[in-house]
């Protein structure tokens, strides 16, 4: 018998909250659309989307049809979910541009075939609600949202106190309006999101009751956080990135390799589909013998993200530099000619010339700190110059902290 997909979904550890009990059996007895929505607040995804992403493709496995909300109207107010401040306000093109750059990406996760019944959809928000009547939203949508329970939600709680904007405040309702209007275009039934979208998710499914007398419902994710309950996918140079030119494969790779031992199992759960008797195994590892199931966990994140062939090669990558090599083309590389090399001699500008450090002062402090390694030894003096002595198979290798590598390779 086929297992019910909020089963899956349950084990694996995604689900936090749902509207309704009546959910779990109405998976299990049809076939439904379902939602969720990407505001293209950058020109990539980030990690911060893989369980999104995940819990679609899990959804599409079972027999539902995702629909892919990308946010080219909601991102022209901004979401206060989350947020301490008002978003930047982004300009028509950009938010265009964010989209486009959204579409390439999501593409690789799940299937867009149209002969079959529960082909992917993608579609902008942007269609319909920049094209909108203010006073003729204000009169079908407004009218049936309390100012008062709209205050009570957490995503304008948390705002009142630094001072929330009536931009920001109109949020609420354009999501609640797109579940509506995804409603009626495709009869979705199920909005999907992480746990800060919980009170806009419960608004949609209110306004489709009120305006269709149909029954909603909706669904919300842990947010993937670290064991001590800080959120994952943050690194020294910013967020993990799904796109390979703002983080490398290798890059990628690395992070996914160096997780707490504690983070291993959940995140094998979540951002994988290994069968769960496999994510037991290897979860429960211990001591040297977790390394196999950091290396497993790395290799198939990466190999989701960016395919087999990169997965491979970062994986051999990091085999050779935990031997010690550090010899591999997956590696983030810098070219320098030997005159480069002389003109860049200080180590320090070798580092803000291949991207480690930002400033000399940067890396003066990291240097100080102990966090900088040349060809495996740890540096102490900042004022080091380097030389073709340092040149080592042709490059040199340079570390920041213990986990970001650089390899600047020498040509003649």
């Amino acid at each position: 018998m086929e297992k019910n997909v909020f089963e899956t979904l349950s084990e694996r550890g995604f689900i936090k909250q749902v509207t309704h009990e009546g959910l779990e059996e109405m998976l299990g007895r049809e076939k439904v659309s379902f939602y969720i929505g990407f505001d293209p607040t950058a020109d990539s995804l980030h990690v911060g989307h893989f369980v999104a992403l995940m819990a679609m493709a899990h959804m599409q496995r079972a027999g539902h049809k995702p629909i892919v909300l990308l946010g080219g109207g909601t991102g022209m107010i901004g979401d206060p979910s989350g947020k301490t401040d008002m978003r930047k306000m982004m300009t028509t093109e950009m938010i265009d541009h964010n989209v486009a750059q959204f579409r390439k990406q999501i593409g690789k996760f799940l299937d867009f075939s149209q002969d079959k019944p529960n082909g992917a959809v993608m579609v902008d928000n942007g269609d319909w609600l920049r094209p909108l009547n203010y006073i003729d939203f204000l009169r079908e949508v407004g009218a049936h949202f309390s100012v008062n329970r709209m205050l009570t939600a957490e995503c304008y709680k948390r705002r009142m106190e630094k001072g929330l904007t009536f931009l920001e405040f109109n949020y609420m309702l354009m999501q609640a309006y797109d579940f509506l209007e995804l409603n009626r275009r495709y009869g979705c039934k199920l909005e999907m999101g992480g746990d800060d979208q919980w009170s806009n998710i419960l608004a949609g499914a209110d306004l489709i009751r009120r305006k269709e007398q149909k029954e909603a419902y909706g669904l919300t994710f842990k947010l993937l956080l670290k064991s001590d309950g800080k959120k994952m996918g943050k690194t020294e140079s910013g967020a993990l990135w799904l796109d390979p030119e703002k983080t490398s494969p290798y890059e990628f790779f690395q992070y996914w390799r160096n997780v707490d031992d504690a983070d291993v199992k959940n995140c094998l759960a979540l951002l994988t589909f290994l069968p769960m008797d496999e994510v037991e195994r290897l979860g429960s590892l211990q001591d040297a013998k977790i390394n196999e199931a950091k290396e497993r966990l790395a290799f198939e994140i990466t190999r989701q993200v960016h395919g087999e062939e990169e997965a491979t090669k970062a994986m051999a990558a990091a085999r050779a530099l935990f031997a010690g090599g550090g010899e591999d083309a997956a590696m983030p590389t810098t070219t320098l000619s030997q005159a480069e090399l002389e003109e860049n001699k200080l180590l320090l500008d070798l580092l803000v010339k291949t991207g480690l450090t930002k400033s000399r002062g940067e890396g003066r402090r990291l240097i100080q700190g102990g966090g900088v390694s040349v060809n495996g030894n740890k540096v102490e003096d900042e004022f080091l110059e380097l030389g073709p002595a340092d040149v080592q198979d042709g490059a040199i290798l340079l570390r920041k902290g213990k986990k970001v590598y650089h390899k600047v390779v020498i040509r003649d």
